[in-house]
């Protein structure tokens, strides 16, 4: 494969039948509010709001600048034994509206990986109260919980578990 000719070639994209994709590819080239813009010029309703990440819309002058502010201050401060002040007051900020008990709050970078770190904070907590042989982990059946092992292996979307065997051990499905 020669990837200096075909600018398409390095990317694997995930859920994608990339050899299809790449004979005729659909590019995005920009997006504002709810929509998308494909490189041919249409105009492309973003229906699941960029798979759950956009919830707000896509390229809001309030929310550029607001990450234009942060990223100019402090473009990352890692979570291990450092924070910034910032990450505080959201969590503070979520924490007073969620239900009593429910005011601690976990950031993650992904859906995947919040699923994954739920997982591990429910095996943990069992065994935290003396409960440790309480593994079972409860997924839904044609319930969509990720891509990493723990989602996909609580996930229950039988087609993203097929090609990769028995993943997390312990694991059951609820009828939807």
């Amino acid at each position: 494969m020669n990837l200096e000719n075909d600018p398409l070639a390095a990317l694997w994209m995930p859920f994608t039948a990339n050899r299809a994709f790449k004979t005729t590819p659909r590019q995005l080239k920009s997006a504002k509010d709810m929509h998308y813009t494909s490189d041919d010029g249409r105009q492309i309703l973003d229906g699941t709001a960029g798979l759950w990440a956009v919830n707000a819309g896509h390229c809001r002058a309030p929310i550029v600048e607001a990450i234009q502010k942060c990223a100019a201050e402090l473009d990352y401060a890692p979570p291990f034994q450092l924070g910034h002040p910032l990450a505080f007051e959201l969590a503070s900020r979520i924490a007073a509206l969620m239900p009593e008990g429910l005011d601690r709050i976990f950031f993650t970078n992904s859906g995947s990986e919040s699923v994954d770190t739920a997982l591990k904070i429910a095996l943990a907590y069992q065994r935290a109260i003396g409960q440790g042989t309480r593994t079972r982990l409860i997924g839904r059946e044609r319930g969509y919980s990720g891509v990493g092992f723990g989602g996909i292996s609580v996930g229950g979307i039988v087609n993203n578990r097929r090609q990769f065997g028995n993943l997390l051990t312990g694991v059951d499905h609820l009828p939807h």
